[in-house]
């Protein structure tokens, strides 16, 4: 009988019983307050007065109207920059002693974005609420006393000028509590390998020893590490080596383009449960089986606004026009997509992180992320976000019965001088011709999206598609020292950036 199981079971449901019903909206409210009073005497709670903004009639609107939107670059150029040098108190007090690499999907040199104690222990904090939460899912007694397969970056940190450095997942994977290591796997001195072949080619030899009973990862390179595991000792399916496996926690990217393939790999039924991660800060989670949407996580150091996510608010680059207007919780609308804007424990002010969010239940402050400011492909009008792209592989897989994990796309002009859309779609189809999946493609796009059936009426001439190996675009990470981790591939291109992906995919 699993007696230890059952005690954890036991005391999980027994918080969960005591446990009020949470406010959201009085949440904000606190957090928002503890934040501005916490960082008053900073440099940057100085310059933006918060004395004043604390002392207002509506504290929430005169944050808004005193302190604009800051993206990385902003922010860093005019406050962050001076932590690297080791002055305190600039954005929040002390200096931290973690940054979170962050390279996004750009490929361009790495973000430094400060992880101060506070959002550390709000990180662990929100890893507790989602063990807490796992009770919903009616698991099993002795799937508490399984172990946890956490693949993320190197645990290894790397020092800068008197400061560790690395992706989020590796430095949350550096500080986990000494009671939870015994149950975390690949454990320390596998996590710490730094090249990710070598990482996943010992997890995959020592993977038989291990009784795993969830995973933790990005799908993408999950996906990966599953397809090793299953090579190496010659199986058919992830539950042969490990047959307790019930939950896996996602993140970082949608799920929806990997559940096809993901579910190939498993053999089993697994219990696919979001969270939500940045390199910010910890955002959401999904806390009940019932839909996969994630619950904003609104006591636990980040306090939240929501910008319309609207063709005249965005600029070129993806960033907001700063008359762009802001609402709170209080406001928001279901089925909306909204540029999600944080203001953290980390010292992130107004800060814009680039993804966009749907509320689909208000009062429990649920949301899905739909995608991002910078994938939004708006060229001559056809307005495709990436919830849409999304959608329409999902309905290619069916069509042509095949997994597309992943994808890229271009809008530029073509030999003849026209606007196009280049697909380039990973898939393992064989024999099928590009141009029908072209056709096809085009069909649902225009079904889906009335913008783009109006473009396809004007500006943009067509749709042209290459189908090549989800492997490529794997390989394409790796090239930009990007493989494993919190790495995501990036949906929309620009026209330099897609030159030189068609060259790397044409060698």
């Amino acid at each position: 009988m699993a007696i230890i199981g059952n005690i954890i079971k036991g005391v999980i449901n027994l918080r969960n019983s005591i446990s009020s019903e949470t406010n959201h909206i009085e949440n904000q409210k606190e957090t928002l307050k503890h934040l501005l009073e916490t960082a008053r005497k900073t440099a940057f709670g100085k310059y933006y007065q918060f004395e004043k903004i604390l002392n207002s009639e509506s504290p929430a609107e005169s944050f808004k109207n005193e302190i604009p939107f800051f993206d990385y670059e902003r922010l860093n150029n005019e406050w962050w920059h001076r932590l690297q040098d080791g002055r305190k108190d600039i954005t929040w007090p002390g200096n931290p002693k973690y940054f979170a690499l962050s390279s996004g999907t750009t490929g361009k040199s790495s973000k430094r974005i400060p992880v101060t104690d506070e959002m550390i222990e709000a990180i662990r904090n929100a890893g507790i609420k989602q063990i807490l939460a796992i009770e919903n899912f009616d698991l099993p007694a002795d799937f508490f006393e399984k172990e946890i397969m956490m693949l993320g970056s190197s645990t290894e940190l790397q020092n800068n000028n008197d400061h560790l450095e690395g992706e989020i997942s590796g430095i949350s994977a550096s500080r986990i509590p000494f009671w939870f290591r015994g149950y975390y796997k690949p454990g320390e001195e596998i996590s710490k390998i730094d090249d990710w072949d070598e990482r996943v080619q010992k997890i995959a030899e020592n993977a038989k020893s291990w009784d795993i009973g969830a995973l933790s990862g990005i799908p993408s390179w999950m996906e990966l590490m599953m397809e090793k595991v299953i090579d190496y000792h010659k199986v058919d399916h992830i539950h042969d080596i490990w047959p307790n496996l019930k939950v896996y926690t996602t993140g970082g990217v949608a799920f929806g383009p990997y559940e096809k393939s993901f579910k190939k790999l498993t053999g089993k039924k697994v219990y696919v449960v979001d969270t939500y991660l940045a390199s910010e800060g910890f955002i959401a989670l999904q806390t009940r089986p019932e839909t996969d949407a994630m619950q904003l996580l609104t006591d636990n150091g980040i306090y939240f606004e929501f910008v319309p996510f609207e063709p005249e608010y965005i600029q070129q680059d993806g960033s907001l026009v700063q008359d762009a207007p802001s609402i709170t919780l209080e406001n928001v609308e279901l089925d909306k997509d909204y540029v999600l804007i944080i203001s953290s424990v980390s010292g992130a002010w107004r800060y814009m992180i680039g993804d966009t969010i749907q509320f689909t239940d208000i009062e429990r402050a649920e949301i899905k992320i739909t995608g991002r400011t910078k994938f939004f492909l708006n060229t001559v009008g056809s307005q495709l976000s990436v919830n849409k792209m999304d959608a329409a592989m999902r309905e290619l897989e069916d069509e042509f019965d095949t997994t597309i994990p992943e994808y890229t796309i271009c809008a530029k002009r073509g030999e003849d001088d026209q606007f196009y859309h280049f697909w380039y779609l990973g898939t393992k189809l064989k024999d099928v011709d590009s141009k029908k999946v072209a056709k096809t493609l085009d069909e649902i796009l225009k079904k889906a999206n009335k913008n783009y059936k109006v473009a396809r009426t004007k500006a943009l001439e067509g749709i042209k598609v290459n189908l090549i190996d989800p492997e490529k675009f794997y390989d394409w990470n790796a090239r930009n020292k990007k493989k494993g981790g919190q790495v995501k591939m990036e949906r929309v291109m620009d026209e330099e950036k897609f030159e030189e992906w068609e060259e790397f995919v044409n060698k």
